[in-house]
């Protein structure tokens, strides 16, 4: 089964500095038809204007992965972490028993854009953890590359859930096969570009649900950017 949520569907805030879309019900915008889907609870797309950003706030049990597609944000929190995440690095901090962290625009000139996604873990209760790392744009031409799996396989980060998250850029006119089974649940969101999946046409900002396929094709229109979520 494939259910496709349009970019234009999505939920958003619009406060000058921040520009957001939400796929699921987040902050101020409430659907009940899209809290979230299987474990992955926030799918936040965000614009930050130069040298403006999130003031300390905190989170508690959650897994939350950040992948910044354009410029740099800043990161400080309550383990003493202070970052800078820049274009095509992702970013998990398990908030497990609870954690503070503020996240700015590391620019005083250019915007940032990234992603934010909140994905629920398989225990409550742990230890706060955080972990940052820039994978070779070239490891995922025309490929897969697992950014996040729940070992931390083949050098990706580690993850309090059995999900995985894998980054693929994809030539016009080339192909990936989904990485999931009729058993397992994926969530695909397009970064950038156009894609044909399952008879469905899926441009920038588009996501999608997909449940009990196996072997589906992904097949790109025009250069194109996406991240797939493979969920319990």
């Amino acid at each position: 089964m494939l259910t496709i949520r349009r970019s234009h569907e999505r939920g958003g805030a619009d406060l000058g500095w921040l520009q957001s879309r939400h796929t699921f019900s987040f902050g101020r915008y409430v659907d009940r038809a899209h809290m979230g889907f299987r474990s992955l609870r926030v799918m936040n797309e965000d614009r930050v204007a130069s040298s403006q950003g999130f003031d300390t706030h905190g989170h508690q049990d959650m897994e939350i992965v950040t992948y910044v597609l354009e410029g740099a944000l800043r990161h400080r929190d309550s383990l003493g972490t202070t970052a800078v995440l820049r274009a095509g690095e992702v970013q998990r901090m398990s908030a497990g028993t609870g954690i503070l962290h503020s996240e700015f625009n590391a620019s005083s000139t250019q915007p940032v854009h990234f992603y934010q996604i909140w994905i629920r873990p398989r225990s409550t209760g742990l230890a706060p953890s955080y972990e940052q790392r820039g994978f070779d744009r070239e490891g995922r031409r025309n490929r897969w590359q697992l950014a996040v799996s729940p070992e931390g396989a083949d050098g990706s980060l580690s993850i309090g859930q059995d999900a995985s998250i894998r980054l693929g850029d994809l030539e016009a006119g080339r192909s990936l096969t989904l990485p999931t089974t009729v058993l397992r649940h994926a969530w695909l969101q397009v970064l950038r570009g156009s894609v044909a999946i399952g008879g469905e046409t899926m441009s920038t900002g588009d996501g999608a649900a997909i449940s009990e396929v196996a072997d589906l094709e992904i097949a790109a229109g025009t250069a194109s950017e996406i991240i797939v979520i493979d969920l319990p």
